[in-house]
């Protein structure tokens, strides 16, 4: 039988449903319980290299095999990770990074100075931080095996916060692999982590395995966000790809899985109920979840039909759909920087919820019937009612929908192509991020105005470039908060991204389970089995 099947029977029975009885789990040893854990990702992992996509179930999947030279703590300030530490010198325009004594990858190969540079450069073309970093870069030199510079054009004094930042992160990879073409994947899953990443146990749409890397030497500072010491308690965590919520609810109840990432909403209240399941939001500044426009292709070249789009968006419709009736875990946020982030301002003036007044902007500005396609996908609880609320929204103002849905990894795989609708393309696609990434102008995509060299959707406004480099290279705090106000007002008027809400997650975990650490991402390291 397979593992699946005998979940499904199992959160059958546990859901009072008709089901073939279940069959018995083979034995498993005190030791093997302990030193294993299952665990269900939010979603499928299709995609294995973390600086490739932005998808952030691959970007967790980075943290259990990478390791980067900074990260960030709870309250975001950049410390040291495989990095020893570094000096500044040239009035801040020459750093030097030093890395840890001890470093190795998982194929036995020392961690080298030169693998970092070519790491950071590959990450670099991917990310729109990164991309700010490169624009500074006059060189990048390695001095030793433990040892390497970065010359800047001018100060840059936020470089350890870019390198250390906790979405799309900077994971260091051997050389070989970083030399890959950014826009292609890596051959090969091999970082310096906590976890090695077992490729012949990998199978898309089933389970991914990682094992403990004997050769990894943690830190020695307590635990802290995504910083500190990285202690892998468990020989062996297995992703468990469970699509059927019901079926993954069940088997947390029954202790078949031990920690289930993001449970659907209607069934908090069933595992609330069980007196061997915790819930806790680990994640307290909580996600945004948006849509993007194709700004590429007609439809949505035009910002007029794009402020139509915005104005038909009812927020509360698309949080009751994806996050349901409990007004507790969601709020309204018009805005592109969320709330509980620094620059966060209400533009409700921007976004009244008027379909009357959409309709009638879409016939100002000339709409043709052109169709609008969104990739939508079905088996991802908080992303698929998105799409499915967009549809009909836009349905009522009098565009023209063709509503693709498919599995969360065809929609990562399509967001890339740039081609028009008829030839593979898309014209809209949804998702969510971590609210604390998307506070910042220099972190995140969403405000970047770099057109084709940006985020998919590829929105281009020299303004919003120049607003960011002036937010980078601000003289104090106000001046910094002046110019994100004039950024997040102009992202918003034109249509750079469509927020949706803002909602917080209660992630599920047997009571045995201790060590969860708060932050953006299911961080694998400090948790144990009581």
């Amino acid at each position: 039988m397979l593992r699946r099947n005998l979940l499904k029977g199992g959160a059958a029975a546990a859901l009072g449903l008709t089901a073939a009885p279940m069959l018995a789990a083979p034995a498993l040893g005190q030791n093997s319980r302990a030193s294993t854990l299952r665990f269900v990702p939010q979603a499928n992992l299709t995609a294995l290299d973390p600086i490739w996509t932005t998808a952030t179930v691959t970007g967790n999947h980075g943290y259990y095999v990478f390791d980067t030279l900074y990260s960030l703590d709870s309250q975001q300030r950049p410390q040291p990770q495989m990095a020893e530490g570094h000096t500044i010198t040239e009035d801040g325009k020459l750093w030097r990074i030093t890395l840890r004594p001890g470093l190795k990858f998982h194929d036995g190969e020392p961690v080298r100075a030169r693998d970092c540079v070519a790491s950071l450069q590959r990450w670099t073309v991917r990310d729109p931080f990164g991309q700010l970093v490169a624009r500074v870069v006059d060189e990048w030199r390695v001095v030793d095996d433990r040892s390497f510079e970065i010359r800047l054009k001018r100060p840059f004094p936020l470089l350890t916060t870019a390198f250390g930042k906790t979405d799309n992160c900077a994971f260091i990879m051997p050389e070989r692999l970083a030399k890959t073409e950014a826009t292609k994947q890596v051959s090969e899953i091999i970082g310096s982590g906590p976890y090695r990443f077992l490729a012949g146990e990998y199978n898309s749409g089933s389970r991914a395995v990682y094992e403990k890397f004997d050769g990894y030497v943690p830190r020695q500072e307590a635990p802290d966000f995504a910083t500190g010491a990285k202690v892998a308690h468990f020989q062996r965590v297995e992703w468990l790809i469970i699509p059927d919520a019901a079926t993954a609810a069940g088997a947390l109840v029954n202790g078949e899985i031990d920690w289930w990432e993001r449970p659907q909403v209607d069934l908090q209240a069933m595992l609330a109920r069980s007196r061997d399941v915790r819930r806790e939001v680990l994640d307290k500044a909580g996600r945004l979840a948006l849509a993007r426009l194709n700004c590429l292709q007609e439809p949505f070249k035009d910002v007029r039909i794009r402020r139509a789009v915005l104005t038909s968006v009812i927020q509360e419709n698309y949080m009751r759909a994806a996050q349901g009736d409990d007004t507790s875990a969601w709020t309204d946020t018009r805005s592109i920087f969320p709330k509980r982030t620094p620059y966060y301002a209400d533009h409700a003036d921007l976004m009244p919820g008027d379909l009357n007044k959409a309709r009638a902007m879409l016939k100002e500005a000339g709409y043709g019937n052109q169709k609008v396609t969104i990739i939508n996908p079905t088996d991802f609880p908080d992303i698929g009612p998105l799409g499915q609320v967009t549809a009909d929204a836009l349905g009522k103002i009098g565009m023209n929908v063709d509503l693709m849905e498919s599995d969360w990894g065809t929609v990562i795989q399509r967001r890339n192509s740039r081609e028009a609708t008829d030839k593979g393309g898309w014209s809209i696609f949804h998702t969510t991020g971590a609210a604390a990434f998307y506070g910042s102008p220099a972190m995140s995509p969403l405000l970047r105005g770099q057109g084709e060299a940006g985020w998919f959707g590829w929105w281009k406004n020299d303004r919003a470039e120049a607003l960011t480099d002036e937010w980078l290279f601000a003289p104090d705090e106000a001046a910094q908060k002046k110019v994100a106000a004039e950024l997040g007002r102009l992202g918003l008027e034109e249509v750079a991204t469509v927020p949706l809400g803002q909602f917080t997650v209660k992630t599920a975990f047997r009571r045995d389970l201790t060590g969860l650490l708060e932050g953006t991402a299911p961080y694998p390291w400090n948790v144990k089995r009581a």
